[in-house]
């Protein structure tokens, strides 16, 4: 049998993340029947997984310097899939509010615990998915989703989840990885890898069907970045003013 260091290295492979993690248009006990298996998942790696480093540091320290670029002192910014809380605690001093949420409790009380370490006040942690979140239309500035969309069940209606959620001139910056481009094999052993424990729901698609349907719900790609090929793809979706 996998020892649970072979596993967790097959989770944070399967999850392809830059830095840290989910579903939707089924019938509400489905929904909740499915957020309970990918809560479990991440919970049972979240330790581990918060100690593993970068994938890679140049990209990230990149990506965060452009993000910044879009923060004010008085931005309202939501982080949906913000993991062990990293991302957030980084941009912190640059925004008026962040509300960071995770599925995983685990993910969570970690994400808690650096941000009261680091003496960040202005980040509220939560346990949620996106798609049981209930905000008001047009309260936020910025919207982060880092490493999460080829997690979602339906990314069409996150994508337009969080088009109503912006404030017009608001923007969405997420960074994906477009599986169906590089990775596409993993879709004939996914449904085995959940089944035993050793992967999240992983959904697959391309860079181009990512960006039609950030334009289909509304959004103007303002920027669009990849490293190198196969690794995730950075984009800056803005709402129009």
């Amino acid at each position: 049998m996998m020892g649970f260091g072979a596993k967790f290295g097959l989770a944070r492979y399967w999850a392809i993340k830059t830095h840290e993690p989910y579903k939707l248009v089924l019938k509400d006990k489905e929904v909740m029947e499915m957020a309970s298996s990918s809560a479990t998942f991440w919970d049972r790696i979240a330790k581990r997984y918060s100690r593993q480093p970068i994938a890679d540091e140049a990209a990230y320290q990149t990506k965060l310097r452009i993000t910044q670029t879009h923060l004010q002192p008085e931005t309202e910014l939501l982080e949906f899939g913000c993991g062990t809380g990293s991302t957030a605690i980084i941009h912190a001093p640059y925004v008026k509010h962040i509300r960071a949420i995770d599925i995983s409790s685990k993910m969570i009380e970690i994400a808690q615990a650096k941000a009261a370490a680091a003496h960040i006040e202005n980040i509220t942690f939560e346990q949620s998915s996106i798609e049981a979140l209930k905000l008001a239309e047009h309260s936020l500035d910025v919207v982060l989703g880092l490493s999460i969309l080829h997690l979602v069940e339906d990314k069409e209606a996150v994508i337009a989840q969080i088009y109503k959620m912006l404030k017009p001139g608001g923007v969405f910056i997420s960074s994906t990885s477009c599986l169906g481009e590089s990775l596409s094999w993993l879709k004939f052993i996914t449904p085995i890898g959940r089944l035993i424990g050793l992967m999240p729901m992983l959904m697959f698609f391309t860079h181009d069907e990512l960006q039609k349907c950030l334009t289909d719900s509304g959004f103007v790609i303002d920027y669009s970045w990849q490293p190198s090929e196969g690794k995730a793809v950075f984009i800056v979706a803005k709402k129009p003013c």
